[in-house]
């Protein structure tokens, strides 16, 4: 008899990783490689291979932690499962306080500013940051009304999404170039030698590959999970990867080299110009937004659960209240709603450190991104282990993937701290106090059970 719990599919796990990865971001990084790289497209495949590493490497070890654990939480679980529950509930409050609301507060933001683009609203901050918050209520509504609509909008989110990214790549890669003429009053940036420079592209790719491990906290919602999860986290990244290197070398090869370094992110337009006519920059505008609000929607999804998977395991101060799911919506309201709160006060810390600039070009989510990542080597390390202990047979996916994994990972926090040196380093201290505030909450409540 199937689990009532088990909501989603192989294709909804699939699409959650795609749909999460594949953001805004693709649209408008191919420049920033190709600046980085001096304008050599070799070198920027290299970049993009590179950046895959941690998503490709990570899952494929994570794999034989996801069907050796049933335990809700996704990478809580892990840890839970493999290190310690200490260990977990740290990790966990970071994830629920620090990583997930930054990054649906960013990302709901960007379909702020591409929504008033498209619809000539004035683009100040304070708008971007309403029809942001606008649409992040609206996907949180969505998602607790109803799980097979927030699961139909991922898989159709995640669609949608790629029909611009392939039309461009095969447009320019087997159609040929359409040589278009660079605008008359930009300045034409031509080919360079930058040396060890391209090493900097990583810092932009390593970012637009973020968000894939959001799909492990519905595992225990996923059909037969022990085949599906694992399928699904290898597919997910492989088909991320497949389709930057595709787009990346079709707009190249459709709009040329020196075009995208002199016009920068309106290259894309351009593109849509090319694929879709005269109205083609505001219909790549509707693909980016709908692409976004994926994104959006499967932060959400793993957001709202985040909670009380935490209360389940004790781990969070009113527990026995937020662990209770409703019979009707399947899902802790009270967890919905803390998650929501939570992110509603990081939108307000976002719009904040864009107002005063106090972070320069980045913003908030760098906090959770980078050390994220640093966390994700202690379970790599564990499945180290676990080889060493004969309990995984396979040297590729208990030695070879953990190693690779951890340089991708290394990758990154190089890439973040070269991107902004002062503030990165503090925000990892940031997310290192609220991971340490779980580790020592679930350990005093611990001590009082023992004491009881």
């Amino acid at each position: 008899m199937e689990n009532k719990k088990e909501h989603y599919g192989l294709l909804t796990a699939t699409t959650m990783i795609i749909g999460i990865v594949i953001g805004s971001g693709i649209f408008f990084k191919s420049d920033d490689v190709l600046k980085y790289t001096g304008g050599n497209i070799g070198l920027g495949v290299l970049v993009l291979c590179i950046g895959a590493f941690s998503i490709i490497f990570g899952s494929l070890t994570l794999t034989e932690l996801s069907i050796r654990t049933k335990k809700n939480g996704g990478f809580v679980g892990y840890y839970e499962d493999f290190i310690s529950k200490g260990v977990a509930s740290g990790f966990g409050w970071f994830q629920t306080f620090i990583y997930y609301p930054t990054l649906n507060a960013v990302v709901a933001w960007v379909s702020g500013i591409y929504t008033c683009s498209l619809l000539g609203i004035n683009g100040t901050l304070e708008n971007q940051i309403a029809v942001g918050l606008g649409f992040m209520t609206l996907i949180y509504g969505l998602n607790i009304l109803s799980l097979k609509l927030g699961g139909y909008f991922q898989n159709l989110s995640t669609i949608i999404k790629l029909i611009p990214l392939l039309g461009i790549a095969i447009l320019g890669v087997f159609l040929g170039t359409a040589s278009p003429e660079i605008p008359q009053g930009i300045k034409v940036v031509t080919e360079s030698n930058v040396g060890f420079g391209w090493l900097a592209a990583l810092a932009p790719i390593a970012f637009a590959y973020d968000g894939w491990i959001i799909a492990t906290s519905i595992t225990n919602e996923v059909k037969k999970p022990e085949k599906n999860m694992p399928l699904a986290l290898i597919i997910g990244p492989l088909v991320v990867l497949g389709v930057y290197l595709l787009y990346f070398l079709g707009i190249t090869n459709m709009l040329g080299v020196s075009y995208i370094l002199s016009t920068g992110n309106d290259a894309v337009n351009k593109a849509g110009e090319i694929l879709l006519g005269s109205h083609g920059s505001k219909i790549i505008l509707v693909f980016v937004i709908i692409s976004i609000l994926g994104v959006v929607n499967g932060i959400t999804l793993g957001s709202l659960r985040m909670p009380q998977a935490l209360a389940s395991k004790n781990m969070l101060p009113g527990a026995a209240k937020i662990a209770v799911i409703h019979p009707k919506y399947q899902l802790s309201l009270k967890s919905c709603l803390l998650s929501y709160v939570v992110t509603l006060v990081w939108m307000g810390l976002h719009y904040l450190t864009q107002k005063s600039g106090i972070i320069g070009n980045s913003d908030v989510s760098e906090i959770a991104i980078v050390f994220s990542y640093v966390c994700y080597i202690i379970l790599y390390i564990k499945v180290i282990k676990m080889k060493k202990a004969n309990i995984i047979k396979s040297t590729f996916k208990g030695i070879i993937c953990p190693v690779l994994g951890t340089l991708g990972s290394f990758i990154i926090l190089i890439g973040g701290i070269v991107s902004n040196p002062l503030y990165v380093p503090i925000f990892m201290l940031i997310c290192l106090l609220a991971g340490g505030i779980g580790y020592v909450y679930y350990n005093s409540k611990k001590k009082e059970m023992l004491k009881s």
